[in-house]
């Protein structure tokens, strides 16, 4: 039976995120807010969530796939970055953007760009999402909720709730969020930063 709770958006209830921190725990799949729109989320090794949420998005093999993470502390285990990637990071995050990366041996095989073993790393200023990670403490596998054949994420939580029916175990919301997704920049290159695909973020703040 999916749990559905409701969060207050600003000053998140610590039970609440308990609740759902404890539902991510057990292996299960939430839906949940972030600074941009909804988003899909497990733990990072949890095959069986992972398997679920690409059924529910009906993503194919070369899906790029990203970790929401509670800051950029960590950034090194998960990713290889040099200097002066890491600066842009940490210009431009927290927020709407995400950064792909070369995973390192931490990453999951699942989770890495079958080719190009990459791993998209995303850091929000969302506060539910930073009571979460914070309660967590390890980052969230996430994806945005677009479902198939949808032109734009859910947005309205009464939509979240009418659309994913029984298909995720929990779903934390927390009043509307937006229809536009992060800005997604690949620095996996080496040759600068490549602009994937503009979103919420401003583009020229990249270059």
């Amino acid at each position: 039976m999916t749990e559905i709770i409701e969060i207050h958006p600003e000053t998140p209830q610590p039970r609440l995120i308990r609740q759902a921190v404890e539902v991510i725990r057990r292996g299960g799949l939430i839906a949940y807010p972030t600074d941009t729109t909804y988003a899909l989320g497990c733990g990072v090794g949890e095959k069986k969530a992972l398997e679920r949420l690409i059924q529910l998005r009906r993503l194919d093999d070369k899906h790029q796939f990203t970790l929401l993470c509670p800051d950029l502390s960590k950034l090194a285990t998960y990713a290889r970055v040099d200097n002066p990637d890491f600066r842009l990071l940490k210009a431009h995050l927290p927020g709407p953007y995400t950064f792909i990366l070369k995973a390192t041996a931490e990453v999951p095989r699942q989770l890495q760009h079958p080719k190009k073993k990459t791993i998209g790393l995303r850091v929000s200023d969302d506060p539910v999402c930073r009571a979460l990670l914070d309660e967590l403490g390890e980052p969230l596998m996430t994806s945005t909720l677009q479902l198939p054949g949808d032109e734009y994420p859910l947005a309205d939580p009464a939509d979240v709730e009418d659309e994913l029916g029984k298909q995720v175990d929990l779903m934390l919301l927390a009043g509307h969020r937006g229809l536009e997704e992060t800005t997604v920049v690949d620095l996996s290159s080496g040759e600068g930063p490549e602009v994937i695909r503009a979103g919420a973020g401003p583009v020229d703040a990249i270059y």
